[in-house]
């Protein structure tokens, strides 16, 4: 089955033999394994980002590092590590699968291992669990030229005081279901509305729409923190492009010029149509592709800065 969306990669026969770093050990793919016992399992207790690997370094590294801490902050766990111990462990497993390019890698930690089933973290008799999964992952510039389509789902985009939606943990269950209502609606991803019925995000990217040469996209109250988001944005800034983060409707959305998400691993990817309706001329929108190449240079600009200071 071939399935489209923003995650789309070029196949890699190299990734069915990387190498999966679990708690300072590295294990074939097929014998990587954690405990049943483990919180993120039990409970969805943990938290995650992933980076993109250009030309051997890892970019935006610092602003992923700061939105894990912040979110370990968030639901009380003491990673047990600093960011130079947990990178040291990431280029312990890039190193070891020799990648230098095209790479995207998952880091993912845990609360730990629990002694009995249960939600109480008091029960938890372990460190932190720790895993980074690398793999050689390029998008697909075919899947992106194409476009995806939305489905807005049913499942809103929850209130801060429960699950802030900016939190990247192991919680995704709201999402998942957002996803499968897309799903058997026949589009691609899902696009969620916050609790007041504006646009906020899709289920695993973030949302922009343009009118008039303007890009809009949401508050950012209700949404995921993307990194790419926020990097969207200042290009704009900087290119003196009007970009305004703002309450707007579906009212708006159907009537956009253009509409495309954002993340770690695609860029930018053009939306055609949403819930049936071609959006704008239901193609990769003029504005689209120059916040794209904005975006690439900036990549380039941030692995140049990098590899001065090494």
């Amino acid at each position: 089955m071939i399935v489209h969306g923003t995650h789309n990669a070029i196949p890699d026969e190299r990734n069915k033999n990387v190498l999966i770093y679990v708690n300072g050990d590295l294990f074939k793919r097929e014998e990587a394994k954690i405990s049943v016992f483990d919180s993120g399992y039990l409970v969805g207790d943990g938290i995650w980002e992933a980076l993109r690997l250009h030309d051997g370094v890892l970019v935006f590294e610092e602003e992923h590092l700061d939105r894990l801490w912040t979110a370990a902050a968030t639901i009380g766990m003491d990673l047990k590590m600093t960011k130079a111990e947990l990178m040291a462990e990431v280029w312990k497993t890039l190193r070891a699968n020799e990648m230098t390019d095209g790479v995207h890698v998952r880091f993912m930690v845990t609360r730990g291992i629990k002694k009995t089933p249960s939600q109480d973290p008091r029960l938890t008799i372990s460190g932190p669990n720790l895993v980074i999964i690398a793999e050689h992952k390029s998008a697909s510039e075919q899947s992106k030229e194409k476009g995806i389509t939305l489905f807005t789902s049913t499942i809103r985009r929850g209130s801060p005081d429960y699950l802030d939606p900016r939190l990247n943990c192991h919680s995704k269950l709201h999402e998942v279901m957002a996803l499968v209502q897309a799903i058997e609606a026949g589009a691609d991803e899902a696009l969620m509305l916050d609790i007041h019925g504006m646009v906020s995000t899709c289920n695993a990217t973030n949302f922009f729409m343009v009118k008039n040469g303007e890009v809009w996209t949401s508050t950012g109250q209700y949404c995921m923190n993307g990194i790419t988001r926020g990097n969207i944005i200042r290009v704009c800034k900087e290119n003196g492009i009007p970009v305004f983060e703002k309450n707007f409707s579906l009212f708006d959305v159907y009537g956009a010029d253009e509409a495309f998400v954002t993340g770690t691993f695609g860029g930018v990817t053009p939306v055609t149509h949403i819930d049936g309706r071609q959006i704008g001329a239901g193609t990769f929108g003029s504005m689209a592709r120059q916040l794209s190449k904005l975006y690439k240079a900036l990549v380039l600009s941030e692995v140049q800065k990098a590899k001065s200071i090494q």
